[in-house]
């Protein structure tokens, strides 16, 4: 019995001990807020910070601003920017090890490292001075931490300097995020219209008619239900399906608007951005001021930081505000090759033209070196999916153009239409730019260049080897539209234009909609706006478009079906619900359910389809639900999956399953209330390789209001990265707030700092608040 204390003692001594030892190291890698710093820099500045840890330079020019905010991001934020330019470069097997090597080889198809360093080859001197400053800062923040990054100690790694080069992979991980379907979603397109009737094919893949909220106005028509029978590949099962999850929303998004200032008590415009993405520990943005003196003036900009890259995403310079969302137009095309027999030339206008074979080697961490064979096309690399013939994708992420720093030019516009002006210069994925000016006026313009393109298809793979189609250099820059003449401006993924304009940029899978309707319906609503006006649009989560839902499922539960059934709890709740994607709300969870089922059901033989053939209907470019819903008017017995006699057997099943599903999952359905099913996963990337302390990393699994079709975006694991709502000249009325905090050290005060307010709704504001930190940068001397 004394062995055994004496046993229990040493092990808990031991963890005492370890416990000791790992606080230590993690307190040791703390970032530094407070004292002096001796650094590179040329000049003394000031880096002061809040009590949340809300970030503000004050330095002698911007190049020494760049140097700390580089500081600072080295100091807070390392690994994250490690992980953005590893992802990039298929670089991630370096850190961890043979389970990353197969992601490692899909991306080192697009050779980003080597595209890196030709876009950096382009930059001015000024511009490679200001960038070369930010990555000296980087690394002496990196170097100045007594320990390394924790993250590398759990990982048994060193942190590689950072260079010049990775800020551009950082912008090219955004293409990723932001582009990132590389051809799946014509692949899927192509198999399906090369399997089913053209009349078929057009009416499964229609815009929404219903939702529709155009800058332009313009309208999409119906396509009819077509007259000939629903082809028997679309109602035959012909295998189980892993993937059967049908296109619902566009989980790659984000929300901006704006009024004009015929629109505020000041006068100044006002604009609401909130990018939707990935959830994540730390957040993706960083909130900083800079300031810093212009000859005899001082400049400030304040608003979000992407670590890794020198600039103010979005924000305001006082002058001007800016924000942007996905544009989700039509950025690639994939190339129907005709390879010859031995699979190592392919046909083009001028002959046969060999493919060009690159070799890259993987640095696995704990493991041999990996060689990676890539080949190339001159329209782009050639892929394939699955078993699929091969093509070659054709991307505006190759353009030579495809990532600059010309965004930091917005720090000195003053004006909406300088800033409308600037936008195609921008190498960032296309967005929709939003931008506000003080004198009151707003304005739409996508960034980024756009190929004129000649095809017969924007939606399918083409062949490109006679000449005639293809992309024949860009479009002018008179092309572009834009927008201002207007008091209300609104963005949401959806299509924006229609027209001449639509057929230059195409559909690269918009959202069905929903969500920017009702934020247009909010904004005609207002007959004067202000900034928190603004702010309770972004916090909207009514189930607007599920209302029709709703009502078919209160048809579908007649009397008899609910005491056949045993129903009567289950239509009670979706009677009482509020309508809103509510975190107490069991009724919003049952009319979803239903609905997501009812598109599964009905559309499962077209989903087990593609899958045979290496595609999903997630990646088809327009949502099912428009389809469906046309069906359920006419409800023809030819348009039912094989497995129903009728509609009405298919709705009940729809209910049924639905309803099983959730209670199996969550225990009855009290419990399914929408915030057991919308729990936050805010998580930190090495949570779950951390025994027992891996929770602590993450954000609390706290229920979430909000939903996909509303503006109030929110599902555990993705939605509003950051909530903002600003009036340049007026930013002391403005709101930021993001999900998690500033740092990205589980021990600094401001590793959760912002998490409750946003959780709940509190508008923090724009500018950062009294200087409770101050540390003083200085050169070495």
């Amino acid at each position: 019995m004394n062995w055994w204390k004496w046993l229990l003692s040493l092990i808990a001594l031991m963890l005492t001990a370890a416990t000791a030892v790992i606080f230590t190291l993690l307190y040791l890698s703390l970032p530094q807020y407070e004292g002096e710093q001796r650094s590179g820099i040329a000049n003394a500045a000031r880096l002061e910070r809040d009590a949340l840890g809300y970030l503000s330079i004050h330095a002698a020019n911007r190049n020494d601003a760049a140097f700390a905010l580089g500081f600072a991001h080295g100091q807070e934020r390392f690994f994250q920017m490690d992980l953005l330019r590893r992802s990039a470069a298929g670089e991630l097997s370096a850190l961890f090890g043979a389970r990353a090597v197969t992601s490692d080889k899909t991306l080192r198809q697009h050779r980003f490292r080597q595209r890196a360093q030709s876009a950096l080859a382009q930059l001015t001197a000024a511009e490679n001075q200001l960038l070369s400053e930010y990555s000296r800062g980087v690394n002496h923040g990196l170097a100045a931490l007594k320990v390394r990054p924790f993250e590398y100690l759990l990982l048994r790694q060193q942190p590689e300097r950072w260079q010049n080069a990775d800020s551009f992979l950082v912008i090219y991980a955004m293409y990723l995020d932001l582009q990132g379907k590389l051809g799946r979603d014509d692949y899927a397109m192509t198999v399906l219209k090369q399997s089913i009737p053209t009349d078929w094919y057009r009416f499964l893949q229609q815009e929404s008619d219903i939702w529709q909220a155009a800058l332009d106005h313009s309208l999409t028509a119906p396509v009819s239900l077509p007259d000939s029978p629903y082809p028997a590949l679309l109602r035959q099962q012909l295998s189980s399906c892993i993937h059967c999850q049908v296109k619902d929303a566009t989980d790659i998004g984000s929300n901006n608007f704006a009024v004009a200032g015929s629109l505020t008590a000041h006068g100044g415009a006002i604009l609401a951005d909130d990018m939707h993405l990935s959830s994540r520990v730390p957040g993706i943005w960083y909130k900083a001021q800079l300031n810093w003196r212009d000859g005899d003036n001082i400049r400030t900009v304040t608003g979000l930081t992407l670590p890794g890259a020198p600039a103010v995403v979005v924000g305001s310079n006082g002058k001007l505000a800016w924000g942007f969302t996905n544009s989700t137009a039509d950025w690639h095309d994939l190339v129907a090759l005709k390879l010859s027999d031995d699979g190592k030339r392919y046909l083009t206008a001028d002959g046969w033209q060999n493919l060009q074979y690159y070799y890259e080697t993987i640095k696995v961490a704990g493991g041999a070196d990996q060689t990676v064979e890539l080949a190339e096309t001159q329209w782009g690399p050639l892929v394939r999916f699955g078993d699929s013939p091969a093509y070659a994708l054709s991307w505006v992420g190759y353009d030579s153009q495809a990532v600059n720093f010309n965004l930091l030019a917005l720090e000195q516009a003053t004006t909406t239409e300088q800033a409308l002006a600037l936008a195609p210069s921008f190498g960032i994925p296309s967005q929709n730019l939003l931008a506000a000016d003080s004198k009151g006026a707003i304005g739409w313009r996508l960034t980024n260049r756009i190929p004129k393109r000649q095809l017969d298809d924007f939606d399918t793979a083409q062949d490109w080897s006679d000449g005639r189609q293809g992309w024949f250099g860009l479009i002018d820059e008179a092309q572009q539209l834009s927008v201002s003449e207007t008091d209300r401006l609104w963005t949401a993924n959806a299509r924006m234009i229609g027209g001449e304009f639509y057929q230059l940029i195409g559909s690269g899978g918009y959202d069905l909609g929903a969500r920017g309707w009702q934020i247009e319906q909010g904004l005609n609503a207002l007959v004067q706006a202000d900034e928190q006006a603004l702010h309770a649009i972004q916090l909207d989560n009514r189930a607007l478009m599920l209302e029709r839902w709703r009502e078919l499922l209160l048809t579908v539960l007649t009397n008899e079906v609910v005491s056949a059934q045993q129903l009567q709890a289950y239509r009670q709740h979706i009677v009482a619900s509020s309508q809103r994607a509510a975190a107490d709300d069991v009724g919003y969870s049952l009319v979803r359910a239903f609905r997501l089922k009812l598109l599964e059901l009905q559309f499962a033989p077209l989903s087990a389809y593609l899958e045979q053939h290496g595609a999903k209907s997630q990646d088809l470019k327009y949502s099912l639900e428009t389809p469906l819903w046309a069906m359920l008017q006419q409800r023809r017995t030819d348009t039912l999956p094989d497995a129903y006699a009728s509609w009405d057997a298919l709705l009940l099943d729809a209910v049924l399953h639905s309803k099983t599903q959730l209670e199996q999952q969550y225990g009855s359905l009290n419990d399914s209330h929408w915030g057991n099913i919308n729990r936050a996963r805010i998580s930190h990337p090495l949570a779950s390789a951390v025994p027992v302390l891996g929770d602590w990393l993450n954000m609390p699994a706290t229920p979430l209001k909000g939903d996909s079709h509303m503006p109030r975006v929110q599902r555990p694991g993705f939605g509003q990265s950051q909530r903002m709502v600003v009036a340049p000249g007026q930013e002391q009325l403005g709101i930021l707030t993001i999900p998690a905090g500033q740092s990205g050290h589980p021990l600094s005060p401001f590793y959760r700092s912002d998490h409750q307010y946003w959780l709940n709704e509190v508008a923090l504001p724009f500018l950062p608040g009294e200087k409770k930190y101050q540390l003083l940068l200085t050169p070495q001397g």
